[in-house]
């Protein structure tokens, strides 16, 4: 993939993947979306996940992408940063350690949130 990043929808309330009904940003709560355009010339819509950072990469963050397409359970992950004039830009990461670092790192992000949801259920369960 190369990393030509052209930007959706975005949002000017500052709002992130975290908001939800608590959100008093008064957006419509639909996610950021990019398009890549892969080496071929393909593009694909993607919605953006999550931006974050890697241990042992504290300058550096990374970004979490999922095509839209209905039959895809893939994941892209790049290197997310700001140009000069503050655009949005991403990189690929050439570096398997890093990689592996940084899926690691987002698939405890998963692990957590599928863990906090589950406390959080049981909690309401609780309730009733």
């Amino acid at each position: 993939m190369s990393d030509e990043y052209k930007a959706e929808d975005e949002k000017a309330c500052g709002c992130n993947d975290e908001c939800g009904e608590n959100c008093d940003c008064d957006c419509d709560d639909e996610h950021d979306t990019v398009t890549l355009e892969l080496d071929d010339g393909t593009e694909v819509e993607c919605d953006i996940l999550t931006v974050f950072q890697v241990e042992g990469y504290a300058d550096q963050q990374y970004i979490a992408l999922v095509p839209q397409e209905e039959d895809s359970d893939d994941v892209y992950l790049y290197r997310f940063s700001y140009d000069g004039e503050g655009d949005p830009q991403i990189e690929n990461i050439t570096d398997d350690e890093e990689y592996e670092a940084v899926a690691d790192a987002f698939d405890e992000m998963l692990d957590e949130e599928e863990f906090d949801e589950t406390v959080g259920q049981d909690e309401e369960d609780d309730k009733q």
